[in-house]
């Protein structure tokens, strides 16, 4: 039986992981959006407030968007192969998304609050939020751009 040898990923080989050299500085740091979207196909999620029935998050760094979306059945993590100057966020906001720049929060000393799982839930663990009280997608579009009540 033969060995496989991973093949180093540019996250990987950045880390010092997967046999790839180790990048020269430090790595930039990862740029975070997180993108609210009206359309769904589950009933129930009708009763949330229009254009704030769903939420995920894009993530860039060295040039690699990835798409995080928490789903009802499962969690869509996909790596998009796009130019490098391309404006994922603008080509969201041009489908009439909402599209909210965020920054990642890291260094908590304590474990995020425990809350049942939600694309809400998701966005805030992505990012690092902890936030027990924002539940819906408008109470993090609020939550995230300061907006204390509604327009």
């Amino acid at each position: 039986m033969t060995a496989v040898t991973p093949v180093p990923t540019p996250f990987a080989a950045r880390q010092g992981l997967g046999g790839g050299p180790m990048a020269t500085g430090a790595p930039a740091r990862p740029q975070a959006w997180v993108v609210f979207t009206g359309r769904t196909d589950l009933g129930w999620l009708k009763l949330l407030r229009q254009g704030f029935r769903h939420c995920f998050v894009l993530l860039r760094q060295d040039g690699l968007w990835l798409r995080v979306d928490p789903l009802a059945a499962h969690t869509e993590i996909e790596a998009l192969a796009l130019p490098p100057l391309y404006d994922l966020p603008a080509w969201y906001e041009a489908q009439g998304c909402r599209v909210v720049p965020v920054r990642l929060r890291r260094g908590h000393r304590r474990p995020a609050p425990v809350a049942l799982f939600s694309c809400v839930e998701a966005v805030k663990r992505v990012l690092g939020l902890h936030a027990p009280a924002v539940l819906t997608p408008w109470q993090l579009y609020r939550h995230l751009t300061g907006r204390a009540a509604a327009p």
